[in-house]
């Protein structure tokens, strides 16, 4: 049952990073757009889903906490600070994206929202360095990996969803992010290299590393269909991260707590996977459904009415 309970965890961790990823870049990414017109189209395709993006991290906690106390314990105290910082940037992202959408134009709402998605995802890098040692100068390498990382999903997904000058602005653009992305990522794993104890796990890491370049390279590809760099980057995400769990696994934190250790009763992780599992459905669906209503390419006209649907 603790497997299973680890596997909805992991869930929660790959679509909240691809999801919550891509709004988080596009975020980063309206720091340095000039246009003001094009900044709020960015903004706009945040404010379709964010808020359901972010249930992700809500379930996440609450699985962590509930289903591996022992380790929720022992991992926040090394990540109280990123997690307070992660937590102010995403309330401060919530209030502007809302407010900079509702009653455009809004400069100084956009320069908080794109400030505080910023801060988020640096904070997010942090907090997950924490896994592997003390915050150092690894923390920032992991931080720098983790902007760069949702930098090129939000770029990817503006090229899918908008036109003209931004879709192309945004389509070289994303190549230069993953490329930075790419190598910082690299990097981490030179800076803290996992410990394969066996051969299947060695070759499943490896595995998981080519599916991760494959998707890497999908992106970089010119094609005249504009989902493909955004499909490359989310198979190259859940392929890194896969990886570094099936390097870590059976461990949750440093030294030796692994998640037979770590695991809530049985009976508990049984009465919770109801509940969870109950609210796991309702999210995907909710999530599905805000992006199949605003689906398509935005209107070019639609930044003069505020928040509208994109078009069929």
């Amino acid at each position: 049952m603790s497997t299973i309970w680890f596997l909805l965890i992991l869930l929660c961790l790959l679509m909240y990073v691809v999801l919550d990823g891509y709004d988080l870049g596009i975020g980063i990414a309206t720091l340095v757009e000039p246009d003001a017109s094009h900044r709020h189209e960015m903004l706009e395709q945040v404010a379709q889903a964010w808020d359901g993006n972010e249930t992700w991290l809500v379930l996440l906690g609450v699985s962590l906490w509930a289903g591996f106390p022992t380790a929720f314990g022992t991992i926040l105290p090394h990540a109280y600070l990123p997690v307070i910082v992660m937590l102010f940037a995403l309330i401060v992202r919530g209030v502007s994206v809302e407010l900079a959408s509702q009653a455009p134009p809004a400069p100084r709402w956009e320069r908080a929202f794109g400030i505080a998605s910023l801060i988020a995802a640096l904070a997010q890098g942090v907090a997950a360095s924490t896994l592997i040692g003390a915050i150092g100068w690894f923390s920032a390498l992991v931080a720098v990996t983790v902007g760069c990382g949702y930098l090129a999903l939000g770029y990817a997904y503006a090229q899918w969803k908008t036109t003209g000058e931004l879709r192309a602005r945004a389509a070289h653009r994303g190549r230069v992010s993953t490329v930075l992305a790419s190598i910082a990522a690299v990097a981490c794993l030179l800076a803290a290299p996992p410990n394969l104890h066996t051969p299947a796990r060695l070759i499943a890491f490896a595995g998981l590393l080519l599916f991760a370049v494959a998707g890497v390279v999908m992106s970089m590809i010119t094609s005249p269909y504009d989902g493909l760099p955004l499909a490359g980057l989310v198979t190259a995400v859940v392929a890194l991260v896969i990886a570094l769990v099936v390097a870590r696994y059976p461990l949750l934190a440093s030294p030796d707590l692994t998640i037979a250790k770590t695991a809530a009763p049985s009976g508990t992780l049984t009465f919770l996977a109801v509940g969870i599992g109950l609210n796991v459905p309702l999210i995907l669906f909710y999530n599905w459904f805000a992006h199949h209503a605003f689906r398509g390419k935005a209107p070019a006209n639609h930044l003069a009415n505020g928040r509208t649907g994109a078009t069929q």
